[in-house]
């Protein structure tokens, strides 16, 4: 009798799962639309998606009115069609990103219920739902969780494929694999194809079978990865004959072997961003590895891939010249994995945790409370101007660290009762420090955005002129204004499209200025000091208004010009 009131007490609920599931859904993407766009990549990739929308081209991407191939099109295809259907806005904009996010959740959920077992499953949702990295990414428009997603999802579907004992299942699912290859393709170029591709080779040379290879589906696979990314290659190129060079050489190889973007950093850049970015699950690494370790000889060992994913991701970019922060993004779903697999192992029959895990539930709680200690350092690096903006995210931090160690304190008060409520306790309570951390950035993000100074201006210009950007390349102003802008001196990470185009753009700023006293209705964007030079050179301009870090001047005889 005892026995099975304990197994009873482990035992998942469907009904208080899918509650919290929309919980957490309604968190999720209820917070998309309180913070405006920040510079770079968020207001890069809106307003890429604006210009196609507008233009109607959605073959060749442009940005700031300029041929831009540095990424292929399928995340501004998406959002174009997010602002299609509900409108253009900062939601809209990141819904793509939201959406692949939380689907691979549940994508992980679903993995792991199948190649191990439904609360192996379920932990291993868990996880990721709760690792810090992941919850930020799926808020932030970038193209990185769109890969990531696609990229998980082709992994998941090839250890589906090759745990499942049914020909046509296992058919269907490297059909799968392969689709989801093609859509990583789409979403940042041969990457999504390089990456399994290595992680499938590291896994034959590690456990030595090479048999599995027979079972890839690799002749009708290439037909259908083929069919799904060659149509807008294809296109593009035949329409921009420089496409595929750029495409393929600067962005491709030169990207990972020389210094050009200047995103260089150490050998160990990622080892402190996997350690935050899986912040309340890091301890459970070695023991995962351990445990897929002791599995690899079996047949398949769907423990030992995913372990060959991580080392494979993680090596790859730790050795590559340009590094930054989303690379690494997807090894969280295959550690999320492993974690809810070794979680699994830990309730046992029992369901509840050893004294380890009470022991780093209690320790998280301190850590909480120690980080009241150093609040005062949220603003050191504060603008004069911007003081304010970094007490009021105080506030939302003092909100995080609560929450953190109420959930933390909970899970270590459940530990030895019911060892899944102290999980997804301790998981909750990460959850909800990174969304408050994350949500409350407006506060800061808000200046940055430059939204402000755009809702005082936009009205006031009319819409058939000119705008220069005066050796500045701003992100999110034209995507909140609405329109393109004429670069001057300084292209930027436009200097691929100005270049193609040397006709839209001011090479020098004596161009500039020389084109300016003709264009008699023209307005232009400039950094404060730009426009103080301008202003010593008795420049003919006249300011419209300003914030911290820009200034909208326009022509003197531009006061003369109607809507």
């Amino acid at each position: 009798m005892q026995f099975g009131q304990i197994r009873q007490s482990s035992a998942l609920h469907p009904g208080k799962i899918l509650l919290l599931v929309i919980i957490y859904g309604l968190l999720w993407f209820g917070t998309l639309n309180y913070r405006h766009l920040i510079p770079s990549d968020e207001g890069r990739y809106a307003e890429i998606a604006r210009e196609m929308l507008v233009t109607g081209d959605w073959v060749t991407p442009r940005y700031n009115g300029y041929k831009y191939f540095e990424k292929p099109p399928l995340q501004a295809w998406a959002t174009a069609a997010a602002f299609q259907a509900f409108g253009i806005g900062d939601w809209q904009a990141r819904l793509w990103t939201a959406l692949t996010g939380f689907l691979t959740i549940l994508l992980v959920g679903f993995t792991g219920a199948r190649i191990y077992n439904a609360r192996a499953g379920w932990l291993a949702a868990v996880v990721l739902a709760s690792s810090p990295m992941w919850v930020i990414s799926g808020h932030f428009n970038s193209l990185d969780m769109g890969l990531s997603a696609f990229l998980v999802a082709a992994l998941c579907s090839l250890l589906l494929a090759q745990t499942s004992h049914n020909i046509n299942s296992c058919r269907n699912w490297m059909w799968a694999c392969w689709a989801f290859m093609a859509l990583a393709t789409l979403s940042k170029g041969v990457i999504g194809a390089a990456i399994p591709a290595m992680v499938f080779i590291a896994y034959s040379i590690s456990t030595w079978d090479w048999k599995i290879w027979t079972r890839l589906r690799l002749f009708s696979g290439t037909i259908l990865f083929l069919s799904i990314t060659a149509p807008w290659f294809i296109l593009v190129a035949q329409r921009n004959p420089e496409f595929l060079e750029f495409f393929f050489i600067h962005e491709h190889l030169q990207r990972f072997t020389q210094d050009a973007h200047s995103r260089t950093g150490p050998i160990y850049y990622f080892v402190p961003l996997l350690l935050i970015g899986l912040l309340p699950w890091f301890l459970q690494i070695p023991g995962s590895i351990a445990q897929a370790w002791s599995e690899r000889r079996r047949e398949f060992s769907a423990g030992w891939l995913l372990v060959c994913w991580f080392v494979v991701i993680f090596a790859f970019f730790s050795i590559s010249r340009s590094k930054l922060p989303g690379y690494i993004i997807p090894v969280f779903p295959a550690l999320a994995l492993l974690i809810g697999n070794r979680l699994d192992r830990f309730l046992g029959h029992t369901n509840t945790m050893a004294f380890p895990w009470k022991l780093q539930t209690i320790g998280f709680s301190i850590l909480g409370c120690i980080g009241f200690f150093f609040l005062d350092a949220i603003g050191k690096q504060a603008r004069p101007d911007e003081i304010n903006a970094y007490a009021q995210y105080t506030y939302w931090v003092i909100a995080a660290l609560i929450a953190l160690i109420i959930f933390s304190a909970y899970a270590a008060w459940q530990s030895k009762r019911n060892g899944i409520q102290s999980i997804v306790s301790f998981a909750c309570g990460f959850f909800l420090c990174a969304i408050i951390a994350g949500t409350g950035h407006e506060t800061l993000g808000r200046a940055v955005s430059g939204i402000d100074l755009v809702e005082r201006v936009k009205a006031s210009i009319p819409e058939k002129v000119n705008f220069y950007s005066v050796r500045l390349l701003d992100h999110t102003v034209p995507f909140y204004l609405g329109r393109t802008m004429i670069m001057v001196e300084s292209p930027d990470e436009l200097e691929f499209g100005v270049n193609q185009e040397p006709d839209l753009w001011m090479p020098t700023l004596d161009a500039f200025i020389a084109r300016w006293r003709e264009d008699q209705t023209a307005y232009a964007l400039m950094v404060p000091e730009q426009f103080d030079a301008l202003k010593a050179q008795n420049f003919p301009m006249q300011e419209v208004d300003r914030d911290s870090r820009r200034v909208i001047v326009k022509h003197p005889d531009a006061s003369n010009v109607t809507q």
